[in-house]
């Protein structure tokens, strides 16, 4: 895990406690934890989340499709 080990590990949370206080410091892992789990969620989809996003639109019934482009 990057070569850290206890004692880096405890520096950096003795570092985040005097930056953000205890009371905000659950707040901020949490923050963190959420962000790199969404970070791999989108590094191990096959497309592009636009993509996705115009297929469902493409695929849902009664919907036109606007591509921009005026007639």
């Amino acid at each position: 895990m990057f070569g850290l080990g206890l004692p880096e590990l405890l520096l950096i949370l003795v570092i985040g406690l005097v930056f953000f206080g205890p009371g905000k410091l659950p707040d901020v892992g949490k923050a963190i934890g959420k962000s790199m789990r969404e970070f791999k969620t989108a590094l191990n989809t096959d497309a592009p989340a636009d993509a996705q996003t115009k297929e469902a639109a493409a695929a849902e019934p009664g919907v036109q499709k606007n591509d921009g482009v005026t007639q």
